[in-house]
């Protein structure tokens, strides 16, 4: 692994020797209500007024509001650029937040058939360093990280359709042989890896070491 194994953000999970081929099946319904849990979390609520004067519309009023995951983003950004502080108690709950979101993800994913835990480990290891802000970090990289990180956004596009097939036809590698294939295993594991890294590039805003082009 070499160099990458020394990046911010790593990721791993065991490789089940057998997984359940009933659960596997109905993976998409059994990882419903987990998922509205993650989603409820995450997502973003718009909520619009409109006020009414004589019977016609004076005004109308919209207002958004971001989920747990945007608004770390956001309050991270501002306390790096303009205190060069990064608090460790909230940067101990994001990164328990995206072990939530990779927990679903490798469960939907047909990676593990351990239910994914609110806060247990399980299978799925994912390691972020803490950074020291003064020293490793400088101030209005948060800025310009979004544009940096592009070629990465368009790398990913294609690699997480070749992911999509990938679980596709290990689904039914699991359903005949109860196995999940190993090449395809690490290629879904190594896609998430990279991803993650990204993340903590652009929203973790852990390290200013540009991500490497790396599945490893």
């Amino acid at each position: 692994m070499g160099q990458d194994s020394q990046y911010a953000v790593r990721f791993e999970v065991d490789y089940p020797e057998a997984l359940d081929r009933v659960t596997s099946f109905f993976r998409l319904l059994w990882v419903i209500p987990i998922a509205v849990v993650y989603g409820i979390l995450s997502a973003t609520a718009s909520e619009t007024w409109t006020i009414i004067e004589d019977g016609q519309v004076v005004e109308s009023v919209s207002r958004s509001v971001g989920g747990i995951a945007g608004s770390l983003v956001a309050v991270t950004a501002l306390m790096i650029i303009f205190r060069e502080k990064y608090p460790r108690w909230w940067f101990d709950f994001a990164v328990e937040f995206a072990r939530f979101g990779a927990r679903i993800g490798a469960y939907l994913g047909l990676l593990t058939d351990a239910y994914p835990s609110t806060d247990e480990e399980q299978s799925v290891h994912l390691d972020v360093d803490y950074p020291d802000v003064t020293a490793d970090l400088s101030r209005w990289m948060p800025l310009v990280k979004w544009f940096l990180a592009i070629p990465h956004y368009i790398v990913l596009a294609f690699l997480f359709i070749g992911a999509f097939f990938a679980v596709f036809f290990s689904w039914w590698a699991i359903l005949f042989t109860g196995r999940y294939p190993q090449g395809l295993f690490d290629y879904v594991v190594g896609v998430a890896r990279w991803a993650l890294r990204v993340q903590g590039y652009v929203a973790f805003l852990v390290t200013d070491d540009y991500p490497p082009f790396s599945l490893r």
